[in-house]
C-alpha cells in the first residue's frame, strides 16, 4: 500500500509539473516581447521542461517552471499604447461628500459599430439619489458566454453603467485564448446606456441583451458604486492585465459585491467562470426584483426591439425599461 500510495503521489505531481510546462510553453510563445526569438524561445522551454520531466527530474522541472513563471509576472500593463478610439480615454472620479463627479464617461455617436465619433464626458451625481443597480446581460453565440454589465440608477432618470473589459490597441481583436496570457490590459468602461447598451442592440450583429432589475437596496448600491469608483481610479493611475479567468467582466463584478457584503459572501459557483449561466445563478440566489419563473422574467427582460425603437432618444434609458418586470 506504501508503494502504491508513493506512485500515485509521483503520477499526480508528475500530470500537474507537465500541464503547467504546456501552459509555460504557451506563456513563452505568445507573450515573448521579442518576436524573433519567440520559436526559439519556445523549443528551447518544451525541450527543457519536458526533457527534465521525462528524465524524472520533477524538482528541476519544478525550477525551470518557477523561473518562467517569475518572467512571465515581470511583465508590466501599461496606459501608454496606440489605443482604440473607443477605449483611448479612462475615466477617473473625484468624491466630495456625498457628490461624485466623473470624467471621461463614455458616450460615442455611432453610426455603425466601427464607424463613430468619440466623445467623453463629465458628469456629477447625488450619492442620497442612489435608487438602486441594474443587469444587462448579453449573449452573442454560445449560451455557456455572456456579458454583464451593471448599471446604477440615480433619481427618476439618470443611469450610468459600468462595463468591464479589454482595452484594445488599434488593430487588434479580442481572443478568449489569448486573454488567460499578458496581451490585454483591463479597463472599466463607465457609459451612458446609449453608447455602451445601443452598440450591442443597435449596431453589433446578432447580440442580444437582456435587462434585470436588482433586488439591491439603494444604500448596497451606493456602497457598490463607490468600490467601483476606487477601482476606476486606481485603473486610472496603475494600469492591470486582464485575464480570462482571474480579472474579467465577471469576477470583476464579484469582486465588488464581496467587497461590499455584509455578514459571509456568497460561495464560488462554476456559473462565475461559465457566465452564460450568471441570470440563473442570480435567480437562484433571489438576486432579481421578480417572482416569475426565469423563462418568462428572461423573455420579458429582451430589450434589443425597444432599444431600436428608441435608438438616441434622450429617454433611451426609460424606454427600454417600461413595463419590465421589476421596475
Amino acid at each position: 500500500m506504501e508503494i502504491s500510495v508513493r506512485s500515485m503521489a509521483r503520477w499526480i505531481v508528475s500530470l500537474f509539473l507537465a500541464l503547467a510546462s504546456v501552459w509555460a510553453v504557451a506563456a513563452v510563445w505568445i507573450d515573448c516581447r521579442i518576436n524573433w526569438l519567440r520559436v526559439p524561445a519556445a523549443i528551447v522551454a518544451v525541450a527543457v521542461l519536458f526533457g527534465l520531466l521525462i528524465r524524472g527530474k520533477r524538482a528541476l522541472c519544478l525550477a525551470g517552471l518557477l523561473i518562467v513563471g517569475g518572467w512571465w509576472f515581470s511583465l508590466q500593463p501599461s496606459n501608454n499604447r496606440p489605443w482604440q478610439p473607443d477605449v483611448a480615454e479612462t475615466a477617473w472620479a473625484e468624491i466630495n461628500g456625498d457628490r461624485v463627479t466623473i470624467h471621461n464617461i463614455r458616450n460615442c455617436d455611432y453610426r455603425t459599430e466601427t464607424d463613430y465619433t468619440p466623445r467623453w464626458e463629465t458628469r456629477s451625481f447625488d450619492l442620497p439619489q442612489m435608487r438602486g443597480a441594474d443587469m444587462f446581460i448579453t449573449y452573442w453565440g454560445s449560451p455557456w458566454i455572456s456579458h454583464p454589465i451593471v448599471s446604477f440608477q440615480f433619481g427618476d432618470e439618470q443611469h450610468i453603467a459600468f462595463s468591464i473589459e479589454v482595452r484594445k490597441e488599434l488593430g487588434e481583436g479580442y481572443s478568449a485564448v489569448l486573454g488567460f496570457f499578458r496581451q490585454f490590459e483591463l479597463i472599466y468602461i463607465v457609459a451612458d446606456e446609449r453608447d455602451v447598451i445601443r452598440l450591442r442592440t443597435n449596431y453589433r450583429k446578432d447580440e442580444e441583451v437582456y435587462l434585470f432589475r436588482t433586488r439591491v437596496s439603494p444604500e448596497r448600491a451606493r456602497a457598490i458604486f463607490l468600490d467601483y469608483l476606487r477601482t476606476v481610479n486606481r485603473l486610472h493611475e496603475q494600469p492591470q492585465w486582464y485575464n480570462a479567468m482571474t480579472d474579467n467582466c465577471t469576477t470583476g463584478i464579484r469582486m465588488h459585491t464581496v467587497a461590499t457584503a455584509q455578514g459571509s459572501a456568497a460561495p464560488w459557483n462554476w456559473r462565475i467562470l461559465l457566465n452564460g449561466k450568471m441570470d440563473e445563478l442570480l435567480y437562484s440566489r433571489g438576486a432579481f426584483a421578480s417572482n416569475l419563473p426565469l423563462v418568462e422574467l428572461k423573455e420579458r427582460g429582451h430589450i434589443n426591439a425597444a432599444a431600436r425603437a428608441a435608438d438616441a432618444d434622450p429617454d433611451f434609458s426609460r424606454r427600454i425599461r417600461e413595463g419590465r418586470p421589476g421596475f
